[in-house]
C-alpha cells in the first residue's frame, strides 16, 4: 500500500526532500547485508510505498509540495532532479508569492479557504496514482504560519474527504529559546486542531535533534540540512520495509495502519516519539561494532529515563516496583523521572536480528495498568541493514515523553494570552478568543491524561 506525503511550508519541504533521499539511498544501497533477491524485494516494497515509476524510468516521489512562497519549493525540486536518481512530480507543487508571516491565523483562515480547491485537487491526482492508499504522511512545523496554519487546515480537509484513510502528522517542535515571538500561540492552535483531525502526531523536538548533531554526529556548525538528515534517518528507520508475520521476503503491506494499530490504542493518546540507536557520523561508523544486548540495554534505559540519545542517559531511573506508584506520577509539579508508556514498538534492522532479546521491554512496570505488555509492546524485524548501520534499533513510543514540553508551551501561551499580547494579530483574521480558550482546554486535558497514566 502507498503513502502520499504532504510537505508543508519551508520546514516540511526541506525535511521531505531529505526523507525521500534517505529512503531512496537506503533501498538502492547494496551494503544491506542481504542476498540480491532479498534486496530486490526490499526495493520493490519501498518503491510501492513512497515512489512511482515514470516513463523514463526515474522514480517519482509520491508527494505534494505546498508553500506560500516559491523559493524553498524551487530549491527542493532542483535538488531532487539534480540527484538524477529520483524526482518530484512535474505538477505536484502549489506555491504563491506571499507567505503567512508566521501567523497561524493567516495560514488557517486566509490561505486555507482561498487555495483549498487547488491544493486538494493536487492531492487527489497523487492519490489516483496509488493502486492502494495506506494514508497520508503530513510533514510540518507547528511554530510558523504556513506549515502550522495551512497544515492544520489541510489535515482537517483530508479527514473530511478521505475519512477511511489514515493521517499521521510529523511535527517539528520549536526550539525552547524561540524562533518566533508568537510561536507558542501558533503551537497551541496547531496542536489542538491536529488532535481533533489527525490519527497520530509523530513529534520531533528541535532541541533534541540539535543535541544529537552536536554530541553524536560531532558537527561543529550545525545547519538545518544536518538536522533534517538526522530526522530523515529516524523516519526512514521506521518506514522502510520490515518482515510481516510470514517471514523473509514478505513485507508489511500497510505501514501506517500497522503503526496506528500497535501504538494508538485510544484516541486521547496519540503523541508518538522516536528514539534511535546507534546514531553517529559516517567516519565513526567504520570503526564501531555493536551487540544487540548493548544496544537494547541502552534503548530501554533511554525509554524509561526519557533520554533522546544514548549519551548522558540517567541510569539511576528504575521502573516502579509493582503496586507502588512511579516517582512523578502523582503530580506535574514534581520532575517526571520515570517515563511511563502506553505502547512501544521496537524496530530492529541488521545482522543476527533473530538473536536479539527483547524481554526487558515486556516488563509490566513500564506500562500503564490498563494495557498488558503483550498488547502494549510489539517488535518488527528485518535482517537487512539500514543506511549502512550493521545493526540498528528504532523505538517508536507512545509515552509521557512530551508532558513537560507541552505543559511549558501551554503555560507560556497562557501567560501571553492573559495579558492579551498579540491576540489582535489573530482576531483580525477571524480567530476568536473563544478559539484560544478551546485550544487551552483541549491541551490541558491532554497533559492531564498523559500525566495520570
Amino acid at each position: 500500500m502507498s503513502i502520499v506525503t504532504v510537505q508543508l511550508g519551508q520546514c516540511g519541504n526541506q525535511i521531505g526532500f531529505e526523507v525521500f533521499n534517505t529512503l531512496f539511498s537506503d533501498s538502492h544501497d547494496f551494503q544491506g547485508l542481504c542476498s540480491k533477491k532479498e534486496n530486490e524485494a526490499y526495493q520493490a516494497s519501498c518503491q510501492e510505498r513512497f515512489f512511482r515509476e515514470e516513463e523514463n524510468g526515474v522514480p517519482v516521489a509520491r508527494a505534494v509540495l505546498i508553500d506560500m512562497e516559491p523559493k524553498v519549493i524551487n530549491q527542493t525540486l532542483t535538488k531532487a532532479s539534480q540527484s538524477g536518481r529520483w524526482k518530484y512530480g512535474q505538477h505536484a507543487c502549489f506555491c504563491q508569492k506571499q507567505g503567512s508571516g508566521n501567523n497561524w491565523a493567516y495560514g488557517y483562515s486566509v490561505h486555507g479557504p482561498r487555495h483549498e480547491e487547488s491544493i486538494m485537487n493536487l492531492i487527489q491526482k497523487e492519490v489516483e496514482k496509488c493502486d492502494s492508499l495506506s494514508g497520508f504522511f503530513i510533514i510540518m512545523s507547528i511554530a510558523g504560519g504556513t506549515g502550522s496554519g495551512l497544515g492544520a487546515f489541510i489535515t482537517q480537509d483530508l479527514q473530511d474527504q478521505y475519512s477511511n484513510s489514515l493521517r499521521m502528522n510529523q511535527i517539528i517542535w520549536p526550539y525552547g529559546t524561540g524562533e518566533v515571538i508568537v510561536q507558542n500561540y501558533n503551537s497551541i492552535m496547531t496542536l489542538s486542531h491536529l488532535y481533533r483531525h489527525s490519527d497520530a502526531l509523530l513529534v520531533h523536538e528541535n532541541d533534541a535533534v540539535h543535541k544529537i548533531c552536536a554530541k553524536l554526529m560531532n558537527i561543529k556548525q550545525i545547519s538545518f540540512s544536518d538536522i533534517n538528515q538526522v530526522l530523515a534517518h529516524q523516519l526512514g528507520s521506521v518506514f522502510q520495509p520490515t518482515y510481516s508475520e510470514e517471514g523473509a521476503f514478505h513485507y508489511r503491506r500497510n505501514p501506517l495502519g500497522d503503526l496506528m494499530e500497535n501504538l494508538v490504542p485510544h484516541p486521547e493518546f496519540k503523541m508518538l516519539g522516536i528514539r534511535n540507536i546507534p546514531q553517529m557520523s559516517e567516519n565513526s561508523l567504520a570503526y564501531s561494532t555493536f551487540t544487540w544486548t548493548g544496544l537494547l540495554k541502552h534503548l530501554r534505559q533511554m525509554l524509561i529515563s526519557n533520554a533522546k540519545m544514548e549519551e548522558g542517559i540517567d541510569w539511576q531511573v528504575r521502573p516502579p516496583i509493582s503496586g507502588l506508584p512511579a516517582i512523578g506520577k502523582m503530580s506535574l509539579k514534581k520532575e517526571l523521572h520515570f517515563n511511563t508508556s502506553i505502547a512501544n514498538l521496537v524496530i530492529l534492522r541488521g545482522k543476527e536480528v533473530q538473536n536479539a532479546d527483547l524481554e526487558g521491554f515486556k516488563d509490566p512496570a513500564l506500562y500503564t495498568s490498563w494495557l498488558q505488555p503483550d498488547i502494549a509492546f510489539n517488535v518488527w524485524k528485518i535482517q537487512r541493514a539500514f543506511n549502512r548501520y550493521e545493526k540498528s534499533a528504532a523505538l517508536v513510543s507512545n509515552s509521557q515523553f512530551l508532558v513537560k514540553p507541552l505543559d511549558m508551551i501551554v503555560g507560556k501561551a497562557w501567560n501571553m494570552f492573559a495579558s492579551k499580547a498579540y491576540v489582535h494579530q489573530y482576531t483580525k483574521f477571524g480567530i476568536e478568543e473563544e478559539d484560544f480558550l478551546d485550544s487551552f482546554t483541549l491541551l490541558e486535558q491532554v497533559v492531564s491524561s498523559y500525566s495520570n497514566i
